[in-house]
């Protein structure tokens, strides 16, 4: 059996590298590995496709989840913000129409603010509307217009 412990210069000789491989087995290559087989390569791949689609899915259920519970308190937040901008809008109604009571009469002052009101009323819905046209343009699965829109 040949010895396996690799020569050392004695303590007296300086250590030299020149056994220092620099990429190359002293010894020749190294032999080469026994084939795989078939079966244990496909058995591989389908384990891996396996995980990676059980991976895919545990991910797009932890996005359905987040984007459900930032759909929740963004439904919460813009409920209060509705209420309180209810109670603005009532306020600046009744606020107009007491500033407005003494010059031109308690009807023509509703009727003015009420007018008014209708506009931004008429504004705000012809923005949401606009917005809403960009939503279904986004979610639209033909976006090339080739086919029919369902």
């Amino acid at each position: 059996m040949p010895n396996t412990q690799p020569e050392t210069p004695p303590a007296s000789e300086p250590r030299s590298f020149d056994r220092v491989s620099h990429g190359f087995a002293p010894d020749g290559p190294a032999p080469a590995p026994p084939p795989v087989p078939l079966d244990d390569i496909v058995r591989d791949v389908i384990e891996n496709l396996s995980a990676t689609a059980k991976a895919e899915l545990a991910l797009l259920d932890a996005r359905r989840a987040y984007g459900w519970e930032g759909f929740k308190w963004m439904s919460g937040w813009g409920f209060v913000a509705a209420c309180a901008l209810l109670v603005a809008m009532l306020a600046l109604a009744f606020g107009g129409i007491m500033v407005l009571s003494p010059q031109v009469g308690p009807l023509l002052a509703t009727l003015i603010v009420f007018v008014a009101l209708l506009t931004v009323a008429a504004f705000a819905g012809w923005r949401a509307h606009l917005g809403w046209r960009d939503v279904r343009t986004a979610l639209r699965n033909d976006l090339m217009h080739e086919g029919e829109d369902a």
